[in-house]
């Protein structure tokens, strides 16, 4: 074989070990971005939930408010349970979102938080129902119990969080 021939084959094992080079780390550099847009869409995801949460929240912390004298502001109370009900269903819009940008942990999570917001919103609804009818008979009970499923509501969004922290990729 001559220099010229040699040089030729030389220069065409080196181009195409460039060329699967060139290949290998634009399908890594793909896949990276891929993974990053994931991640971007997810973090979009599990902030607007969280956002959405902490919104329904404090409307839901006005309405117990209202409630707490013995005579409420019957009009005021409605008015308040009115917003609050808004904001839940801007929960479940968002809810959904994280159930589709996924894992199944995070939807899991999400559903522990509608568990947690459904008993809770029971004894508010009970609570509300009370005060148009003159009730008092159950208000302090009603009152330890909503604040107990608050804390426990707000532990739940505590392990949300840690989740999404994890599906994200931000373990620190």
């Amino acid at each position: 074989m001559d220099a010229g021939l040699a040089a030729l084959l030389g220069a065409a094992v080196g181009s195409l070990a460039t060329l699967g080079a060139a290949v290998l780390s634009g399908r890594a550099q793909a896949r990276a971005q891929h993974e990053q847009w994931r991640r971007q869409h997810r973090r979009d995801a599990y902030a607007a939930y969280l956002g959405a949460l902490h919104d329904r929240d404090i409307a839901m912390d006005a309405v117990l408010d209202a409630l707490r004298p013995d005579e409420p502001d019957l009009p005021g109370v409605d008015e308040k349970v009115r917003r609050f009900v808004g904001l839940a269903r801007e929960v479940h819009r968002a809810a959904e979102v994280v159930v589709l940008e996924g894992p199944a942990a995070l939807a899991e999570a999400a559903d522990r938080i509608t568990r947690a917001s459904a008993e809770l919103s029971a004894v508010m609804r009970r609570m509300v129902d009370d005060a148009h009818g003159g009730d008092t008979s159950r208000k302090d009970e009603d009152t330890a119990l909503a604040t107990a499923r608050e804390r426990a509501l707000y532990r739940t969004v505590g392990d949300f969080r840690l989740a999404a922290r994890r599906a994200i990729g931000n373990t620190d």
